[in-house]
């Protein structure tokens, strides 16, 4: 969430972010509202009690007469007292809500506009002239029916539209990917996890996915507990409720996990094949660091994607997410976004967002800071980089390794995570 002290000093700088969201602006005003309601009953409730507490060393020393009446106004400051706690309450809580439902203040660079709006920053690799080779290239799906890979039927049959089997070559083609993304993460230094899927519901609130993205969730009732969408979730929780000395920052660590995501609002949009599913794994990067770090984290975020996806010879542009487009917990994104042959364009592979002090928070992760000989204890930077979304990445790495006769090149940096395969040959029928 966002220090409640910026919103009381600079609000035109918050009700501006809410703008350049598309959020409510409305919303300021409202929890500037109800914080002066929390803070004046506040004060309000502690010189009832001070008053109570004089009264009660008075009424023993008192003559009778003196006493009826100060016991008729401790009876009224009693109710009075209770009033003042009972409102208290409701405005601290009333400002608590309002301050969940803010997003992230959005960082002064990023483009304004909604989800097309982005800016280009970097583009690498070179997009195949596939009719100066002769043929045309096949989507993803039929390539992965062919090599026996993918079977979507079979996972509509059992789990519905969305859903998906990989076989055979796929399913050790995820594997593989996997291995070779957790020894990128740990040569770089992250500390390998594998993660609940399961979360309460403040981890999911803390992470900022109960707003905008609530929609996208699934939410088992009778248990009140929560699907993840990402790692990102547990591995921003796993320090919830701590305090981490700032020398041992930064904490870096890369979970693996399955994800889960309704897709709700999608529907007709990317329905063929895996590149749009309710279930898939992911390897995600995450950063515990000080504030004063976030910037330079979010780059080398960045610069790992970008290794990545060097490594697996895929060409990709770097774009800075609009406004619009960023989730409520991140104040910068910027996407890695695959050339996707059959569909004629770029589309998003990896994201690397910067969240500030926004989920530590939420979550009530802080740094305990040693400078100057002064101790102090404040909100830490939490960041994530996807390293790699297994689905969408076979999808990029088929149909832009394909060749001619429906087989299949395997990048070389992956080679090694496939027992030395070259080629994904497709199956006999």
């Amino acid at each position: 969430m966002i220090d409640l002290r910026l919103i009381r000093e600079d609000p035109d700088r918050v009700r501006a972010s809410q703008r350049s969201r598309g959020e409510d602006v409305a919303l300021v005003d409202a929890l500037l509202s109800a914080d002066e309601r929390r803070r004046s009953s506040g004060t309000a409730f502690d010189e009832l009690r001070s008053e109570q507490k004089s009264l009660g060393k008075l009424i023993p020393k008192a003559s009778p007469e003196e006493r009826t009446a100060l016991l008729r106004r401790a009876e009224q400051l009693k109710a009075d007292v209770k009033a003042a706690d009972a409102a208290q309450d409701e405005a601290d809580a009333e400002t608590r809500n309002l301050l969940l439902r803010l997003g992230n203040i959005v960082h002064p660079d990023v483009p304004v506009g909604g989800e097309e709006d982005f800016v280009v920053l970097e583009t690498h690799g070179t997009i195949r002239d596939f009719g100066a080779e002769g043929f045309e290239p096949k989507d993803h799906l039929e390539l992965g029916e062919a090599l026996g890979a993918i079977d979507m039927e079979r996972g509509a049959k059992v789990s519905g539209s969305r859903f998906y089997y990989l076989t055979g070559i796929g399913a050790l083609l995820e594997l593989a990917l996997v291995n070779a993304a957790i020894a990128q993460a740990t040569e770089a230094g992250f500390t390998p996890m594998l993660t609940p899927t399961l979360v309460r519901p403040r981890a999911m609130e803390g992470t900022g996915f109960l707003g905008q993205a609530a929609e996208d969730v699934y939410h088992l009732d009778k248990d009140d507990q929560y699907l993840v969408g990402t790692s990102e979730v547990p591995l921003a929780a796993y320090h919830m409720d701590e305090i981490i000395d700032a020398e041992k920052l930064p904490l870096r660590y890369a979970g693996y996990s399955s994800c889960y995501r309704r897709e709700a609002g999608t529907y007709g949009k990317d329905t063929r094949g895996i590149f749009r599913v309710h279930q898939f794994t992911k390897v995600e990067m995450f950063s515990y660091v000080d504030p004063a770090e976030a910037e330079a984290e979010h780059l080398r975020l960045l610069d790992w994607e970008k290794q990545w996806l060097t490594g697996l010879e895929l060409p990709f542009q770097v774009i800075d997410v609009a406004s619009g487009d960023l989730g409520a917990s991140a104040t910068r994104k910027y996407d890695c976004e695959a050339w996707i042959p059959a569909q004629g364009k770029y589309r998003e592979l990896t994201s690397a967002s910067n969240c500030g002090e926004f989920q530590a928070r939420r979550l009530s992760v802080r740094m305990r800071d040693n400078r100057d000989g002064k101790k102090a204890m404040r909100p830490l930077a939490t960041l994530n980089g996807t390293l790699c979304a297994v689905p969408r990445t076979i999808v990029a790495i088929l149909e832009n390794h394909q060749l001619a006769d429906g087989s299949v090149r395997v990048p070389e940096a992956l080679r090694p995570y496939l027992g030395g395969r070259e080629i994904l040959e497709p199956v006999a029928k």
